[in-house]
């Protein structure tokens, strides 16, 4: 075979592979929700076997949609856009069965509608913009060194106002009580969700694992100021990233970080039932069932109260009448005694702002930012950018993108890509034992 027929037979091989990988995911996320109903009607997670029927024709049509993963080219949109692909296939069987009292039809379409005007532009829009400023290869060099510092003056700053090692049943308790000013909360996100990540996946592409091992150390010390989830698991997540995209092609790493932790939940369950629910609670529920949770909750919510008209966007609450005092996790808290629900973009960019009917505009807008990012980066290696941003695929599940971008540091994160010197990782992209480079499309930017 000659060197064209093999790249060929490898685009096949890949898309074979992620496209039966896609079919698993599908499945397991149905099987886990229907699990997660016998232990968890609390949460509103119901399951009828009447209606199974009708769930799983629902799930199949919507299936088809995935096929837009084996077309696409692996970008920043790409990995948070099979995030959300997950959220909605949880959402419409949660939809089939749900007991709240709301156009369920209109808003199930409506789920579809913002899942197609979201993936299209964070997709296929990868081309890369004209970089009008850039920063020279020297300077740059020293970038993740600074990073480092940063990272290490901001935790000694934040630890003088709160630090406390509890394990994650107590942290909630403690939580409460955390007194930090809003700069340096501002700082702690943007550090610990960008910076950070940003100066690790630096280390990593140039082999400079004890500076990388210093990264994580660093990113553990948030959780005990924050006592945070995400703080907590950010170190091994991010690690565990580094290992799969170098195994794998960084399209199949992005179903694999969310098909393997899920298939342990529902083995688990298989296995001790209720009898001990830890990683169930943590995996199964909230990282994975919570987000198409909230879009049910937030459906049933605002078909009877006023929508938002994104007033829980700050600056806008400032100049425009709110029906709501306060934020929407904590009005959320009050209705459904859940705690502090936040939900990602399509809850509250779409659902809550404008109401189901035109929902899918505002998320296809929230697509156009991320299409964005995507150009912002395009010309960086595949796996740099999956290391670099896989914290917030995570982050935007349970936060809107207006509070990502400023808050949780997305937008410096996208301005750093823009700013990195391609030619730093000139001899990486041609680099034959790159996995990301092998297969064409599948493993850098079109």
């Amino acid at each position: 075979m000659n060197t064209n027929e093999i790249a060929i037979a490898g685009k096949t091989s890949t898309r074979v592979s992620l496209g039966v990988l896609i079919g698993f995911h599908i499945v397991a996320c149905c099987v886990s929700l229907a699990y997660l109903s016998r232990g968890y009607g609390s949460y509103h997670i119901y399951y009828d076997p009447a209606l199974l029927h009708v769930a799983i024709a629902t799930i199949a049509s919507f299936a088809i949609l995935s096929y837009l993963f084996l077309l696409a080219p692996f970008s920043f949109g790409y990995f948070l856009g099979f995030y959300f692909y997950t959220m909605i296939v949880g959402y419409l069987w949660l939809n089939c069965f749900s007991r709240f009292e709301y156009n369920h039809w209109l808003s199930g379409v409506s789920a579809v509608g913002s899942t197609i005007a979201f993936l299209v532009p964070s997709l296929f829009v990868t081309s890369p913009v004209q970089r009008r400023f850039t920063i020279g290869e020297a300077i740059f060099q020293r970038a993740p060194t600074i990073i480092l510092a940063l990272g290490a003056i901001t935790i000694l700053i934040a630890a003088s106002y709160s630090f406390k090692i509890v394990s994650l049943d107590e942290m909630y308790d403690f939580r409460k009580k955390i007194n930090i000013p809003s700069p340096l909360i501002y700082c702690i996100g943007v550090t610990s969700n960008a910076l950070l990540p940003f100066a690790f996946a630096c280390f990593v592409e140039r082999r400079n694992y004890w500076r990388a091992g210093l990264t994580l150390v660093l990113l553990l010390l948030f959780y005990p100021i924050t006592l945070n989830k995400i703080a907590f698991f950010t170190p091994t997540w991010l690690l565990v990233m580094a290992v799969l995209t170098r195994l794998l092609d960084c399209r199949i790493t992005v179903v694999v970080s969310l098909f393997v932790p899920l298939v342990v939940g529902v083995v688990l369950y298989a296995v001790l039932g209720m009898r001990d629910t830890r990683y169930l609670d943590i995996v199964n529920l909230r990282m994975i069932a919570t987000p198409s949770n909230a879009m049910d909750i937030y459906n049933d919510f605002f078909f009877n109260h006023p929508l938002t008209s994104f007033c829980q966007v700050t600056f806008i609450k400032a100049l425009v009448p709110c029906p709501y005092a306060g934020q929407l996790g904590e009005v959320m808290q009050e209705a459904y005694a859940l705690g502090n629900f936040n939900a990602s973009l399509f809850a509250t960019e779409g659902i809550a702002s404008v109401g189901p009917l035109l929902a899918p505009i505002p998320v296809f807008v929230c697509g156009l930012v991320i299409a964005l990012a995507n150009r912002f980066s395009s010309g960086l290696p595949p796996r740099f950018i999956f290391i670099s941003g896989s914290i917030f695929p995570q982050i935007l599940l349970n936060v809107p993108l207006t509070t990502t971008l400023l808050s949780h540091g997305a937008a410096v994160l996208f301005l750093l890509w823009y700013l990195t010197p391609r030619s730093l990782f000139a001899s990486q992209s041609e680099s034959p034992l790159q996995p990301s480079s092998i297969g064409g499309p599948e493993g850098r930017l079109a």
